[in-house]
């Protein structure tokens, strides 16, 4: 009965490996490579998949999703004998497992090698100045090359990116030192033009101030020229609709004498030729209202003897 017991437990032991061999659950975005006696059969899905236990094998499994692989700085030279290390990003994508597997050996591998050749060839017809500021350009041209050469590989190439184009030390310093010149040159040009145009604005308000005060005083000059002529005017109608005679403008002529001495500084005064004729019209005036009648006037005394004139005196030279 022993023996018979064993053969039985080895029997399940064998009907459970089988089974667990038979089934095959493949998760999502994923594929299995099936080999039969070392020979492709088929590629298994995602899902519950049934192979043959103890003749088909399971080879290799693929993940289907898009993988990103970063490759370490490469040096490459440039067109101008300048070394650069550039760092590089593939996303890349399977898109036929047995391809994958049976087409190349290590398809990363192959692709960062790819990826090494392309870009010596790529920057080695570019200088400096234009590997570093034609990113979109060696992206494209990258991606087409790979994306062409991966292609039977069964790999898909979506993006390429250049994470890092570092130049020599040496031309860092002397790009640094031209930025850094670049920057003060246009803080320079930003600076005098900022001046220049405070200087015009400055320049341009005085002008307007002087225009604008020009223009005030000259219609100051205008209104107080106008505000005497109609002075002058309002006088010279109201003399005349007064009609005075030559009496009353005598008077206001004599009145106007002390007026004219005043001051501290008149040391000459200088009696005018019309007073004559301002003292004849007012003698007349007071004569024409003395009183014609009452008691004649006392005779006049008898005059003396006038004294002998005395000599004139000499006036001192003016010099």
């Amino acid at each position: 009965m022993e023996p018979i017991i064993i053969v039985l437990i080895i029997l399940v032991v064998l009907v459970f490996v089988a089974l667990i061999k038979t089934i095959q659950v493949i998760p999502q975005a994923s594929a299995a490579i099936v080999e039969r006696f070392g020979r492709y059969t088929r590629t298994l899905n995602a899902g519950l998949n049934i192979v043959v236990p103890f003749i088909d094998s399971i080879r290799n499994r693929i993940d289907l999703r898009e993988q990103v692989v970063p490759f370490p700085p490469q040096p490459v030279i440039t067109q101008d004998n300048l070394v650069v290390n550039i760092d590089t990003v593939i996303y890349y994508q399977v898109t036929d497992a047995r391809a994958a597997t049976y087409e190349v050996a290590s398809y990363i591998q192959a692709i960062e090698q790819l990826t090494v050749t392309t870009l010596r060839n790529i920057i080695g017809g570019m200088d400096l100045e234009r590997t570093l500021t034609s990113r979109e350009e060696i992206n494209a041209a990258l991606r087409g090359v790979l994306d062409e050469a991966t292609g039977k590989w069964g790999i898909r190439v979506n993006r390429v990116e250049l994470k890092a184009i570092e130049p020599p030390t040496s031309i860092q310093d002397s790009m640094e030192k031209q930025m850094r010149a670049d920057r003060d040159k246009r803080a320079a040009i930003l600076q005098a033009e900022g001046v220049r145009q405070s200087e015009i604005l400055r320049a341009e308000g005085e002008k307007q101030s002087a225009i604008l005060r020009a223009e005030g005083e000259a219609k100051a000059a205008a209104l107080r020229a106008e505000g005497e002529a109609q002075a002058i005017r309002t006088v010279f109608e109201s003399i005349h609709a007064g009609d005075p005679d030559q009496k009353l403008l005598s008077y206001q002529y004599l009145q106007m004498l002390p007026k004219i001495a005043e001051g501290d500084a008149n040391k000459l005064w200088i009696v005018p030729s019309e007073i004559g004729d301002a003292l004849k019209g007012l003698g007349g005036a007071i004569n024409s209202f003395a009183p014609t009648g009452g008691a004649p006037a006392a005779p006049a005394a008898p005059a003396a003897p006038a004294a002998p004139a005395a000599p004139p005196r000499q006036q001192p030279p003016i010099d």
